[in-house]
């Protein structure tokens, strides 16, 4: 009995018994992806459909781009854990979570597979249809938990979703000589780097000094958005790409004001 019918066409259900109602009943605004970080994908699926495992998410894709439905888009999936985006800490309750079957960095971390990332693609697709999600509030799991997860990580083709509509994501920029930040830094420069990661919604506090809070932030703005350099050290071309996206944003903000005034 398959407990309910799939909001994904051609997605096979296997439900799993860990989930919950959405708090406030608020629908999902955000996508959030990750790497299942397990040896296979059969035992992936098995630990998220386990009580005892204690988590979930929506969907599972797997290698070959099978498509595994576990929890009700409507339901609250137990995926992200302790996390928050542009001020939102329940980030289960405004997301649709899906696990991309991976090993991981602790197992090999293999390439994703063609027909898993257009699988992906195509269920993201479904989603962002069905839920006003944005392209920009398509996430990795590192965006929402910088410093406790590193998935879905630097491997993950960001520019393939991003071409076809899921998520944003700039040309990675030619090398730009200039002064970095790092840690133990100070001043000026690190209150602008983290008033903008901030204002893209990773959680920093702006206080001027360049600390692990503020490193694990920039290390998981490089492993979605500057994949060539993931190790925390904001250089000329992270901060680059940042200010960027973040124009982007604020000019997508105020477009959206104008026309809703006319």
């Amino acid at each position: 009995m398959s407990g309910f019918a799939a909001d994904h066409p051609g997605a096979e259900i296997r439900v799993s018994p860990n989930f919950g109602p959405r708090a406030g009943g608020i629908g999902p605004d955000m996508i959030v992806l990750h790497y299942t970080g397990m040896e296979s994908g059969p035992g992936a699926e098995a630990w998220l459909c386990n009580p005892e495992s204690e988590v979930s998410s929506h969907y599972l894709v797997h290698e070959d781009g099978r498509i595994v439905q576990m929890v009700r888009e409507t339901d609250r999936a137990w995926h992200a854990g302790k996390s928050s985006w542009k001020g939102e800490r329940d980030i289960n309750s405004r997301s649709v979570g899906i696990e991309i079957v991976n090993p991981g960095h602790f197992l090999g971390y293999p390439d994703f597979p063609e027909a898993q990332i257009a699988a992906v693609i195509d269920l993201c697709r479904g989603i962002m249809e069905r839920h006003p999600i944005p392209p920009e509030r398509v996430l990795a799991h590192s965006d929402v938990a910088p410093g406790r997860k590193i998935d879905p990580g630097e491997r993950f083709p960001w520019t393939n979703l991003a071409d076809a509509g899921v998520g944003v994501r700039p040309p990675e920029p030619p090398p730009v000589s200039g002064p970095y930040l790092a840690w133990g830094a100070s001043g000026e420069a690190v209150e602008r780097l983290q008033s903008m990661l901030g204002l893209y919604g990773y959680d920093v506090e702006i206080t001027g000094v360049f600390d692990r809070t503020t490193h694990v932030a920039v290390e998981a703005f490089q492993r979605h958005f500057r994949s060539t350099r993931a190790d925390g050290i904001a250089d000329a071309a992270t901060c680059a790409v940042l200010h960027e996206l973040v124009c982007a944003r604020q000019a997508d903000a105020t477009e959206t004001r104008v026309v809703s005034r006319t």
